[in-house]
């Protein structure tokens, strides 16, 4: 499918020159399996990732991350484009069966040497290393052994996580736990789109937990270290979810979704305890046997920032049989009757609509109903349709026009009193796109990849704008850039 879209500006009082706070960071994020390739070199063991992308019919096209874009051997080029781009920050994952053989043991030093380089490169160029832990690579052997519905997973990741951040944590002040735990859980192990590829509903509950287990138990083995000036947090990918109507079916569709995609995660982490409303949707679903005594406070382990990952809405609509649960593989357990909505909005590549105003409303919700911590936009971008054209240039007007309408939703919501504290635009550079292989590109870079040369889109010159201004131009200024 080819998609052309222009998202929408709104122009009114706030889209003359927007210029935000003078401490707020602006940054780029990546994925350790979708860009660093190396897959068999210097140690590093077999990911689900790896696992998954290697069975047939699991990734479009037959891709898999056995080269991704080569930034194993390309890191320091790869950092000089990130601070040519005028870059403060730079999120990033480490890989896990890289750093430690099988999800167990020592590191690997081999592994180690590669991040730190990284980090030392970042300094150079006065770049601030944002270290995701886990962003779904999981060690095979882990998987073997029962994946994350097994319990110790979650120990395992501990270890994992008090071991780097002991090595790392001299260069490292901004820690991630987990990147989006949602699709760890529920695209893994629920619907199978996601590696492991797994279809059952009780091991995805019982995944979900567990990574929020490992991710409080992470959190209290890293703060146990006592490193000064250490902020650590975790990331979740978050949704406004409307219903179709002002039917009261549609608004039980809404609060349904929005209780498995959203509260299932902030309540356990920020209020101490899973939403009831939810626990009773699915009690016809799981027993909830696999959470024991003290889970609740492990997983509301104090935090010190929270990463919201935006990149649209959903519009829901009731069942039109009546029946919420059906007995099909579904990443919504005990509501896969549910129905997903479109609104006839412009479409990113990825066939999601365009919808910045849902991220002010994640943003002013999230801090409204449970935190005044400083939050963050860790991922936000849009898949285009881009081409190299005759002259060696990458044209990409709709990312411009996508990324412009979010920083202004952003914008909104520091003006309304959310605490936002920074911007990291998915991705830096194009990359494996998980289960959609090489054919979606998000990145203000382009990845030629039969020859692994970068191209700077026009995106990222428009971006190495807002940096440096720190905020946007005028509607009019940012049409003429594009």
């Amino acid at each position: 499918m080819t998609t052309n879209f222009t998202a929408p500006i709104a122009r009114d009082a706030t889209d003359t020159r927007v210029t935000f706070p003078t401490s707020f960071r602006w940054g780029a994020a990546t994925a350790a399996y979708q860009i660093e390739g190396a897959v068999a070199e210097d140690g590093r063991t077999p990911s689900i990732w790896d696992t998954f992308s290697h069975t047939a019919g699991k990734v479009v096209g037959g891709d898999n991350g056995d080269a991704a874009c080569d930034h194993y051997h390309r890191m320091p080029s790869d950092v000089g484009l990130m601070a040519r781009l005028g870059l403060r920050s730079y999120r990033f994952s480490v890989s896990w069966s890289r750093l430690q053989a099988g999800g167990r043991g020592r590191l690997n030093p081999a592994g180690l040497d590669f991040y730190r380089r990284l980090l030392d490169e970042l300094g150079a160029r006065g770049i601030e290393p944002w270290l995701t832990l886990y962003h779904w690579d999981l060690p095979q052997e882990l998987e073997d052994a029962g994946g994350w519905p097994n319990r110790d997973t979650a120990y395992r990741f501990a270890d994992f996580a008090d071991l780097v951040h002991g090595a790392l944590g001299d260069q490292v002040t901004h820690w991630t736990t987990m990147n989006e735990p949602w699709c760890s859980a529920f695209l893994g192990y629920g619907d199978g789109h996601h590696a492991p590829g797994r279809t059952d509903r009780h091991d995805a509950l019982a995944a979900a937990h567990h990574l929020m287990l490992g991710h409080g138990l992470a959190i209290e083995a890293m703060r146990a270290q006592q490193r000064p000036g250490v902020q650590l947090g975790v990331t979740l990918n978050l949704y406004a979810v409307s219903p179709a109507t002002g039917s009261a079916p549609d608004a039980e569709a809404a609060r349904r979704i929005d209780g498995l995609m959203n509260r299932w995660f902030l309540d356990p982490i920020l209020r101490g305890g899973y939403p009831e409303d939810v626990r009773a949707d699915l009690r016809t679903v799981d027993d909830f046997g696999f959470i024991a005594d003290g889970d609740a406070r492990v997983i509301a382990a104090p935090i010190d920032f929270l990463g919201v990952n935006y990149y649209t809405r959903h519009v829901v609509a009731a069942p039109a049989g009546g029946e919420w649960s059906l007995p099909t593989p579904s990443s919504w357990p005990g509501s896969e009757a549910v129905r997903f909505l479109d609104r006839g909005l412009p479409v990113t590549e990825m066939n999601w609509e365009i919808d910045p105003d849902g991220l002010t409303e994640v943003l002013t919700r999230v801090h409204r109903d449970y935190t005044d911590l400083p939050l963050y936009v860790t991922e936000n971008g849009a898949a285009c349709d881009d081409r190299i054209e005759a002259d060696g240039t990458v044209q990409d007007p709709d990312r411009i026009s996508y990324v412009d309408a979010h920083l202004r939703a952003c914008h909104r919501a520091v003006q309304a009193g959310v605490p936002l504290r920074g911007y990291f635009a998915w991705s830096l550079m194009d990359n494996f796109e998980w289960a959609w292989g090489y054919g979606k590109r998000f990145g203000m870079i382009y990845v030629d990849y039969p020859t692994q040369r970068r191209i700077t889109k026009a995106s990222a010159s428009w971006y190495a704008d807002v940096i440096a201004r720190n905020g946007l131009a005028s509607v009019d200024e940012t049409e003429s850039l594009k």
